[in-house]
């Protein structure tokens, strides 16, 4: 038994609103005192708006976990990914497990897949103590924070200052703040931002902490992100929970040198995607948990002011829950008034899909490559990707695609593409698809192998304009 181990579990600030589906606990293992895990209320679902909870806790040393349920009897539990193998003791009344390391993860009852509980349980981390600017909100009131003042304090100190928004709520002024180069903002736990965060022509900052973005109260046409970043080099984003971004959680453009760790987050808007990047390159998504209402990883070439391809983008060990459109989409839009754009050196490898949502027939694909605007889609590995439930979708699109909406012009070439070590839990409803759009806009060099759908082969339709698709059939 651990007598050692600590929790942190701040409560949800005043005036931010709460879940009360789940009464949740935690303690370490071995003794007695539970503390409880307060849970925020987040919204999913842009075609049908539902509330779900999101608690958050840190600790050390093996924890167990205790949740009740505000429902009449408990017939089933499942805690996802399945992948974590965490196996929930449930009595009809109460579910428990025990946790010895950090985990980001779904508790499902009854197969009740909205109204569930999303539970982050994290390390608890050091908190910075030099050149620290400290922001913190008076108890049980919230803070409003200048950004002309800040910012002219930070511009005072040297570089690598702190920017420390502690426990309590923050609303920042103007709701945008303009981070400035060699910067780090840190929200600890139990602290939330109403506000975003605009990184632009900037480099060198760091924005990270277990605390939680909130954007609930944002317009869906405002066009807010969580945090923007334009034209920036040398960017982290690590740890940090949004709430109902009314757009892209992170957005980039003519960005390079962006690692995006352990992020989460949850949207019921049109467009509010997850991490989408335009004409950027070297990007690492790593361990991130992201429930949108769009897609939830898009990588595209020129779009609005942003010029050129993206390339060597890393997404690993990572979960992704589409409620609406796409858990992975590559190639949409490019440079469609000249020769099209170059996306390429894209993997994804260790995913876990948790479901895929989509009944527009042309948005469909956990795995959906669908160039138009004249763009190359080429040398691209999907390794280890595990998806428990597809709704209405396929497992897999590759198509040249023009999409009349978006695209001015057909997308010109797929190739090079490898899905390797790919499971998939059910029958999706849609037969998965790979085909050009003409023989100028074809497909080549698509390679299958070890892909499984129910611990058999993959149904698949191979159309026109397609050559040298190869399957390996390991079922």
């Amino acid at each position: 038994m651990n007598m050692n181990g600590q929790i942190i579990a701040p409560p949800v600030p005043a005036g931010v609103e709460q879940d009360h589906h789940f009464s949740v606990q935690v303690r370490p293992v071995g003794t007695e005192a539970w503390t409880d895990v307060q849970t925020y209320a987040a919204w999913v679902d842009m075609h049908d708006v539902r509330q779900t909870a999101v608690g958050i806790f840190d600790f050390t040393g093996p924890v167990e976990v205790r949740l009740r349920p505000n429902v009449f009897y408990i017939h089933s539990a499942i805690v996802r990914p399945l992948l974590l193998g965490i196996t929930a003791d449930c009595d009809g009344h109460e579910v428990r497990f025990t946790l010895d390391r950090p985990a980001d993860m779904m508790i499902e009852i009854n197969k009740e897949r909205f109204r569930c509980l999303h539970l982050f349980a994290g390390a608890i981390q050091p908190e910075p103590t030099e050149h620290v600017i400290h922001l913190m909100p008076a108890s049980g009131r919230p803070r409003t924070t200048g950004v002309d003042s800040l910012l002219h304090q930070l511009a005072a100190m040297p570089k690598g200052r702190t920017l420390f928004f502690g426990p309590g709520l923050h609303v920042v002024g103007e709701y945008v703040f303009p981070v400035p180069s060699d910067t780090r903002l840190y929200l600890a736990p139990g602290a939330v931002v109403i506000g975003a965060f605009i990184l632009q022509d900037v480099e060198n900052v760091i924005i990270e902490g277990h605390g939680v973005i909130l954007q609930r109260s944002f317009h869906r046409f405002s066009g807010i992100n969580g945090v923007r970043i334009s034209r920036c080099r040398n960017i982290r984003i690590e740890g940090v929970t949004f709430i109902n971004p009314p757009h892209y959680t992170v957005a980039l453009g003519g960005a390079e040198n962006v690692t995006i760790r352990g992020i989460r987050s949850f949207s019921c808007e049109g467009w509010s995607d997850g991490i989408d990047m335009m004409s950027s390159h070297h990007i690492h998504v790593d361990g991130c948990f992201l429930r949108t209402s769009d897609d939830c990883i898009a990588i595209y070439g020129s779009r609005w002011d942003y010029h050129g391809g993206s390339h060597d983008v890393l997404v690993e060990n990572s979960t992704l829950w589409a409620d609406v459109a796409h858990p992975t989409n590559i190639g949409t839009h490019g440079d469609h008034e000249h020769d099209g754009d170059i996306i390429e050196r894209i993997t994804f490898r260790n995913i876990d899909i948790l479901e895929h949502h989509e009944h527009q027939p042309g948005y469909l694909g956990c795995m959906a490559i669908n160039p138009g605007d004249k763009n190359t889609v080429r040398d691209v590995l999907y390794e280890d990707v595990r998806v428990e439930h597809i709704e209405h979708g396929k497992l897999i699109d590759l198509q040249v695609k023009y999409n009349p909406d978006y695209n001015p012009a057909p997308g010109r070439r797929i190739e090079r593409v490898t899905f390797r070590n790919i499971r998939c839990g059910c029958m999706p409803p849609v037969e998965s698809v790979i085909a050009g759009y003409d023989a100028e806009h074809d497909v080549r060099q698509i390679r299958l192998e070890n892909v499984q759908v129910c611990g058999g082969p993959l149904p698949l339709y191979i159309g026109d304009f397609a050559s040298d698709v190869t399957v390996e059939d390991n079922a």
